[in-house]
């Protein structure tokens, strides 16, 4: 029975965990994103992004100041100092590509790694 090296181990697990991390759901983001988001923000203390503001609201005086007052904290926080700048802008990214690329590139990566664990083990028995 095929027992794996430890370097092919070591591969097999860095990969499987990027692809487990980086695999994007249907509607979403995918895990590492999402953990990423969690990190520089865990107990949401950060001001979120003021929403725009609807059309049918434009009567509502207090709603358009509530908005403004929203608005401002935000932009305050954004220019007080350049890690809260990185923080605000780490919590509300996304994925980087594609949903279709991003797959993509992860199963190029999963087959990369099987051949590179395959390969190693080639050698091993020579």
């Amino acid at each position: 029975m095929w027992q794996p090296t430890r370097g092919q181990w070591t591969i097999i697990y860095v990969v499987a965990l990027v692809v487990v991390l980086g695999w994007p759901p249907e509607n979403g983001r995918s895990l590492g994103a999402k953990l990423v988001n969690w990190a520089v923000d865990p107990r949401h203390q950060l001001p979120e992004s003021p929403t725009a503001l609807p059309m049918a609201l434009d009567d509502d005086g207090d709603a358009v100041t509530e908005h403004d007052m929203a608005e401002a904290a935000y932009n305050h926080a954004r220019e007080r100092s350049s890690i809260t700048r990185w923080r605000l802008d780490l919590r509300d990214a996304g994925d980087p590509l594609s949903t279709s690329t991003q797959r993509q590139l992860l199963v190029g990566l999963a087959v990369l790694g099987a051949l590179t664990a395959w390969r190693l083990d080639a050698s091993r028995t020579r």
